[in-house]
Formats: structure tokens, C-alpha cells, sequence
């Protein structure tokens, strides 16, 4: 039986699609508060020259610009890939909620994977943490972004 997505993971999803169609490795991020949407991004890196430019980080720098403050900590981070150890710093350093993902990065990924950053015992703010949210669709975009340029 098959759920709809959250409108949250649907829009990461749609970034996700929009930045394999310019290059970029497809991947969206959304900020939510509530049921209101506060920041969005695509992976940039490519465009940008920028190799902070991960989707979950410019969705930070936008909501913390939306909403005038470093501390998301009534916000839920959405995300098609588990973020990597970077974003997940930063996700715990900006005290989300919550963070919900889609597929698994058993190579990059910092979450359950690799280095699990919020097991640490440096890592002062751990969100709740729900992965597998649009996995199928998530890691569909990944596999067909990295077939077509082998």
C-alpha cells in the first residue's frame, strides 16, 4: 500500500529533479515550521563553485534569514539524500526538530551511516529522525542522474 508524500518531501523531491536538469547532483532540502514552508534549495555546488552549496545548507541560510534567528529548533529539515557530515553539523548546530530523509547514503551519508554525528557524544543537540520518506523516488532520481553520465 502506497501513501502519499508529505507536500514537504514532495517539494524536496521537485528541487531534487529541477537540479539533476541543471547538472547538479539531485538533491532538495525544505525548512518547515509548522505546516508552513520557510526555506528551500537544491544542491548548488556545480553552479555555484561553491563546495558548501549542498541543498540542506542554503535551506538553513534561508529559513534562519526567514524567520530572523539561528535557531530552527521548531523546524523540521525534509531531504531527499541522508545527509552527509557537514549538513548534519550543521542541522544539529541549528537545534532542528526534527529531520526527516529519504534514501540512505551508505557511502557519504552521516546520519545512520558513517560517522553518525548525532551518536557522538560532542554532538550537543540531537533532532528526532525519520528516514526512508520517499526513498524509492529519492534514490531513483540519484541512480538515473549517475547512469547517464557513465
Amino acid at each position: 500500500m502506497s501513501f502519499p508524500l508529505p507536500m514537504a518531501m514532495r517539494r524536496a523531491l521537485d528541487l531534487a529533479a529541477e537540479a539533476a536538469a541543471a547538472g547538479e547532483v539531485p538533491v532538495g532540502a525544505v525548512v518547515t515550521l509548522g505546516d508552513a514552508l520557510v526555506g528551500e534549495s537544491a544542491n548548488a555546488m556545480r553552479g555555484s563553485t561553491d563546495p558548501t552549496a549542498h541543498a540542506e545548507i542554503a535551506a538553513i541560510r534561508a529559513a534562519a534569514a526567514k524567520l530572523g534567528t539561528s535557531r530552527l529548533d521548531e523546524c523540521t529539515m525534509w531531504v531527499t539524500l541522508e545527509p552527509c557530515a557537514m549538513c548534519a553539523a550543521a542541522i544539529s548546530l541549528a537545534r532542528f526538530k526534527a529531520l526527516h530523509f529519504g534514501a540512505d547514503d551508505p557511502k557519504g551519508g552521516a546520519v545512520i551511516h558513517g560517522p553518525r554525528i548525532f551518536a557522538q557524544p560532542t554532538c550537543h543537540h540531537r533532532p528526532e529522525v525519520l528516514g526512508g520518506i520517499g526513498e524509492e523516488e529519492s534514490a531513483r532520481l540519484l541512480t538515473d542522474f549517475f547512469a547517464q553520465r557513465r
